[in-house]
């Protein structure tokens, strides 16, 4: 036998293994260890054939078409009708089916979850920037709100930017700092009443506020305001002065009487109580149309005691005397006042006519009667013919008149104007402004008035009101001779 081929059929039995020896591995007993040691010739001749060794591949997997629809019959492609790859030559690879032992195109992988993760990862990294730029915007907005939020609380806690018009302000009896905290809102001099009872209570003033009168500003920080309300109202600039204004006393004489009390100059407060804007309810009812006026707030000082200081700033006077005219224009007042449909002027104007026309204040009802009868009769009175209006007319509305103007000094002088003159001849009282708003029911047409005795009668007709006039007169010439003849001992 040829050594060559003893060599191929020992190498082929080596290659092959014994059917014993593999029942035996079957079997599961451990393996042995048996394989020769090969020259490196016999290696070469193995390595040549150890193909046979490799496993053969396994069979594809047949390709089942899977239909569009269900009801159509399942149906196996037709090799025949599959078109032949195109070569292009214009590429130096050739196609797939022309390549020599290429191996079969491995099916469609599927998408691991990690692949997944990383393309979920890729979308929300690309849509972070709207929201970040949402949040920045938002955060952006909300630091404005709050700084000037915080820049207007300051603001008014300290009175930056705030008028420094000087408001009366007067504390009940038993305010709390909570009534005190929205009476300094409603006058205007804090926007935040929450705030000041914090500051009041950091402060540790609440209790301690006075009752009375407090000239206080809006520019004055909360420290300054809570110091002012603290403490005792002491006027540094002179000593304390009572004053008493008459009722049916003129602004002129009060502005005199002022001044001649070294309280202020008489100049300044006709100027700044005829401005006013000190921010009291009876204001908004005041006219806007002041054409024919001489003295704008003629009629509204209310006629009582007041005390002021010496060289008092006049604002603080003024102040003072418009709070006493607020307090006393009470709701009662005002409501009667709308139901005769009577302005608030016309209110005043009326009432200064009964102060001055009626000798006491027990006939003031009847003589507003009596101009209630003929402002409602204008087609046979006209006129109110009042001697009182002609003359505050010519002695002081003429001659106090910076530039003349003979319109508006016969608007007031109502023997020559039709109903109510354009402004008050004089500071009425109470009593005065209450017989207006009694509107009492009477015949009476005229009234005559004796200046001696006191004594008001009244008439329904022009006859009756002449007899009267006539006994008047005859009443006092006999009056005048008795005294006569008493002083000459008779």
């Amino acid at each position: 036998m040829n050594t060559d081929n003893l060599k191929l059929d020992d190498l082929l039995d080596n290659l092959g293994g014994d059917p014993q020896n593999d029942s035996d591995e079957n079997s599961g007993a451990p393996p042995e260890n048996n394989e020769p040691v090969l020259s490196p010739d016999e290696q070469a001749d193995a390595d040549a054939f150890s193909f046979l060794d490799k496993p053969a591949a396994p069979p594809e997997p047949e390709r089942v078409a899977v239909p569009d629809d269900e009801d159509e019959p399942e149906t196996e492609p037709d090799p025949e009708s599959e078109p032949e790859p195109e070569y292009d030559y214009d590429n130096d690879e050739e196609p797939q089916s022309y390549q020599q032992d290429a191996p079969p195109e491995p099916p469609h992988r599927k998408k691991s979850p990690s692949d997944k993760k990383k393309k979920r990862k890729r979308k929300k990294q690309r849509s972070r920037l709207p929201g970040v730029l949402i949040l920045t915007t938002f955060i952006f907005g909300v630091s404005i709100i709050l700084s000037l939020v915080i820049i207007g609380y300051g603001k008014d806690m300290f009175g930056i930017g705030k008028s420094d018009r000087t408001t009366l302000l007067v504390i009940p009896e038993g305010a709390t700092t909570d009534d005190i905290a929205n009476m300094l809102e409603s006058e205007g001099i804090i926007r935040s009443p929450d705030a000041f009872k914090l500051f009041s209570r950091l402060k540790e003033s609440d209790g301690l506020f006075v009752p009375g009168e407090h000239f206080v500003r809006p520019n004055m920080a909360y420290e300054t305001l809570i110091n002012e309300l603290t403490s005792e109202q002491v006027e540094e600039q002179g000593e304390s002065v009572q004053i008493t204004f008459p009722e049916g006393i003129t602004l002129i004489e009060a502005a005199k009487k002022l001044e001649e009390n070294n309280i202020c100059k008489a100049d300044d407060f006709i100027f700044y109580f005829n401005s006013g804007g000190f921010g009291f309810e009876f204001e908004e009812m005041l006219p806007s149309d002041t054409t024919l006026k001489f003295e704008r707030m003629e009629g509204y000082l209310f006629p009582d005691t007041y005390y002021f200081f010496e060289g008092m700033d006049v604002e603080q006077v003024c102040q003072k005397i418009y709070l006493n005219f607020d307090e006393k224009l009470t709701d009662d007042r005002i409501k009667r006042m709308k139901e005769l449909n009577l302005t608030l002027d016309e209110l005043i104007t009326f009432s200064s006519i009964v102060q001055r026309e009626a000798a006491t204040t027990d006939v003031m009802t009847l003589v507003a009667s009596v101009f209630w009868n003929r402002l409602n009769h204008p087609d046979v009175f006209p006129m109110l013919q009042s001697d009182p209006t002609s003359n505050y007319a010519n002695d002081v509305v003429r001659p106090n008149m910076t530039v003349f103007d003979e319109t508006i000094v016969n608007a007031y002088d109502t023997y020559k104007s039709t109903g109510l003159p354009p402004g008050a001849i004089c500071n009425p009282g109470i009593e005065a402004i209450d017989a207006v708003l009694t509107a009492y029911e009477s015949d009476y047409y005229y009234f005559y008035a004796n200046l001696s005795t006191g004594e008001t009668r009244f008439a329904e007709t022009l006859e009756e009101h002449e007899q009267n006039i006539a006994d008047f007169e005859y009443e006092n010439e006999q009056a005048s001779a008795a005294a006569a003849a008493e002083e000459a001992g008779y």
